[in-house]
């Protein structure tokens, strides 16, 4: 077999392998040791020479060379004169999928961030905080008003419950969007409807049209149902007209899949004007549309938000709007829905089924309650990020003035370009300093944005103040080392 082939996935497969305990030759052979085991580094399969792995990781020579005479030792790989350094023909053959993983998928890092929880180490592969102070009242009132007649109920709503897809009408009545509780299907968040969406619309093969950059882990959904992702990028205004014309001209695309309020990770807001061309060019070449606007109520800036996309959708246009309240009020309140039309919304309810039958009632009797208070929800938590905003823009100026960003319109992270660096590069050494990024190549189907990452700014101002300091100790030392000299693209 030839040598791994993609330097990017390589680096995603190896995870935080820095951030463990004990010498650093040692934590290498262990994750080179786990990525055979998980299937990830098959049999036979070459790995990169010594030199070349240390440039990809941005270490010592001398580590790679210790890890591998470990991994040898261990009967992990075999190494032969002009054959270079391989996995054992006798390494254990993992059972076919027994990780879950997708096969050129690049959230894998960030989901194991979640399972593994909160560390030493500041991860900023999520953009989360506790939940909003009103949630605890409001779940008090549905305990001393709700409990009893809902416990007296069977629980199982597979649309949804009723008072909540009422609710979830009506907010987007308030939107411009006239929805009827038929039109809406409640969800285990926004991932879940992705995830339906995905199993209805996509075959393997099928093209899937994305903006550029976007959130790897949407992206994976994706690649998981066996599709070709084509990237459009974006202008200040948002997706690019000229650019989705001419690929849904050449591609004759399954869905087109956009982030148009406070898209994630760069934090644009999507101009009315712009939306009402994407809805026409989507409805002239018959493209159904997935807006994600999970990102709806974090906003910053106090910037008027235009209607969705589907409220300038020309007639018999299909357009699928997902919504959550994960970003609003919790994390923890795992609840998202999605509207469309009726027959939509019919034929996917019955994937919803065959996944989990119904959603948690209590949890959506929770948020048949916070909807109607979403405004004050999001003002009061608008106050706090502004603030937190403000604080890592003094810091980043201070500390890390060759960076260079964008103040966002809303979202909870700035988008940050490294000057002449390889984000990848750079989150090897961040790994050491404390700090887990997500390299922006990883949010890019094209491979591009290489030199981005994103800084979410939902941290407490204590934590974004030793964030950035830790950030400018790893940037200080990646110079020191010279990042010019260690081309990622070119290491294996």
């Amino acid at each position: 077999m030839e040598r791994y082939q993609d330097p990017a996935e390589l680096v995603e497969i190896l995870g935080d392998w820095a951030g463990t305990s004990g010498p650093l030759y040692r934590r290498l052979a262990s994750a080179l040791a786990r990525a055979v085991r998980a299937g990830d580094l098959r049999p036979a399969e070459r790995l990169p020479s010594e030199r070349d792995l240390a440039k990809l990781l941005h270490t010592s020579r001398a580590t790679v060379v210790a890890a591998y005479d470990e991994l040898r030792g261990r009967g992990v790989v075999d190494s032969r004169r002009g054959s270079g350094t391989r996995v054992s023909r006798t390494a254990p053959r993992p059972r076919a999928g027994a990780d879950g993983r997708v096969p050129g998928g690049r959230a894998t890092s960030i989901f194991q961030r979640l399972v593994d929880g909160p560390g030493e180490v500041i991860s900023l592969s999520f953009a989360v905080e506790p939940a909003a102070p009103e949630l605890a009242g409001i779940t008090r009132e549905l305990v001393a008003e709700e409990l009893d007649l809902l416990l007296a109920e069977t629980g199982l709503y597979p649309r949804g419950y009723p008072p909540l897809r009422d609710e979830i009408a009506r907010y987007y009545d308030r939107l411009d969007v006239p929805t009827a509780p038929d039109q809406v299907l409640v969800t285990t968040g926004a991932q879940q409807a992705l995830g339906l969406v995905a199993q209805m619309y996509l075959r393997p093969g099928a093209v899937v049209v994305v903006e550029k950059p976007s959130w790897p882990g949407c992206l994976d959904v994706f690649r998981a149902a066996g599709a070709t992702l084509v990237s459009v990028p974006l202008d200040e205004e948002g997706i690019r007209v000229d650019g989705l014309t001419r690929v849904l001209a050449e591609h004759e695309p399954a869905l087109l899949y956009l982030m148009p309020t406070f898209h994630n990770p760069t934090g644009l807001l999507m101009s009315a004007a712009r939306r009402r061309r994407v809805a026409e060019i989507a409805a002239r070449h018959q493209v159904p549309v997935v807006e994600d606007n999970a990102y709806m109520s974090v906003g910053t800036g106090g910037l008027a938000i235009p209607p969705p996309i589907a409220a300038f959708a020309p007639a018999r246009s299909e357009v699928l709007t997902v919504g959550s309240l994960a970003k609003a009020a919790w994390g923890g309140l795992r609840i998202g829905w999605l509207r469309a039309s009726r027959d939509v919304v019919e034929r996917l309810a019955r994937y919803k089924v065959r996944a989990d039958l119904a959603g948690p009632v209590l949890d959506q009797a929770l948020a048949a309650r916070v909807l109607p208070r979403l405004d004050e929800i999001v003002a009061n938590r608008a106050v706090v990020m502004r603030a937190r905003l403000e604080h890592l823009r003094e810091l980043l100026t201070e500390f890390l003035p060759d960076w260079c960003w964008r103040m966002p319109d809303g979202g909870s992270a700035l988008w940050a370009e490294l000057p002449d660096t390889d984000a990848r590069v750079f989150a090897q050494i961040a790994l050491r300093h404390g700090v887990e990024i997500v390299p922006g190549a990883a949010t890019d189907p094209s491979g591009g944005h290489d030199n981005f990452i994103r800084l979410p700014f939902t941290l407490p101002a204590a934590t974004l103040t030793e964030l950035v300091h830790r950030l400018n100790r790893a940037w200080q030392d990646l110079h020191r080392r010279g990042a010019d000299s260690l081309p990622l693209h070119s290491a294996v």
